[in-house]
């Protein structure tokens, strides 16, 4: 169910009918190379939550296009607000989510430079007691679906605008992909820190692609994009499942502000 399309009147049925689980698809607004579009992330990631919500009924959130993106900067349509906002912001985002009687909340994450944000914000969740549990699925596959997904490949590596997030973008928005702009020559890593000790800096993922394009595009197609975005959506559905199911994750968060309470009090 798309939190959007519900009337006031039917959603508090809705949160029932789903047993409090909500799902919030995270992308950002950056580029994507020469040939796909600036919402990539968050349109694939809101339709991926929408598909698996289909199969194990939730709410989607709106689709939702904050995140750290801070990386993308100096191209044009890139969209970012201050740090200290953000947290605010997506942790507002939860409190809402939660006040509208939605307990679980699961978060897809749909791009890659959310994978440090996304962490803390859970570790978050332990500042100060929340209405609500926080769950950040990992993004793998059980070992059948990878071997799968690996079997389509053409190419060997990519990661930003390359063969697979191209397919699922050709699978989802066909119209929005430039196929005759992806560039003939393959973005590998420029390797421009390779001189320092293993080293994690903000400019790290500059600095191997200026041009804000990883892989090879070239062999895309939407015929694999539906395939693996299928595998995604499945991954997804069965998630929603167990967390709906879950009953440890609240109560161990219970448990835990209570000893925090009782800190001091011996």
């Amino acid at each position: 169910m798309q939190w959007e399309h519900l009337t006031a009147a039917d959603f508090a049925d809705a949160v029932r009918q789903v047993g409090g689980v909500c799902v919030i698809a995270m992308g950002v607004i950056e580029k994507h190379g020469e040939h796909m579009p600036l919402g990539t992330d968050f349109l694939n990631g809101h339709k991926i939550a929408c598909m698996a919500a289909e199969q194990e009924p939730a709410i989607v959130f709106p689709p939702f296009y904050f995140g750290q993106i801070y990386e993308a900067r100096c191209f044009p349509g890139t969209l970012t607000i201050k740090p200290t906002l953000l947290l605010e912001l997506v942790q507002s985002v939860f409190d809402e989510i939660a006040r509208n009687g939605l307990k679980k909340i699961i978060i897809y994450n749909a791009h890659g430079g959310n994978n440090y944000l996304l962490p803390f914000l859970a570790q978050c969740t332990l500042w100060e007691e929340k209405a609500y549990s926080l769950y950040l699925p990992s993004d793998d596959l059980t070992p059948e679906r990878a071997a799968q997904w690996q079997a389509l490949r053409e190419t060997d590596y990519g990661g930003h605008a390359c063969e697979v997030e191209a397919s699922i973008t050709l699978a989802n928005y066909p119209e929005l992909v430039k196929m005759e702009r992806v560039p003939e020559t393959p973005a590998r890593p420029l390797g421009r820190m390779k001189d320092l000790p293993r080293t994690y800096t903000g400019i790290r993922w500059y600095s191997d692609y200026p041009n804000h394009y990883a892989g090879d595009a070239r062999t895309a197609s939407a015929e694999k994009g539906r395939v693996w975005r299928q595998l995604i959506v499945d991954t997804l559905a069965e998630y929603i499942a167990a967390v709906k199911a879950d009953q440890v994750v609240p109560s161990l968060n219970r448990e835990f502000f209570e000893r925090v309470r009782q800190v001091g009090q011996e």
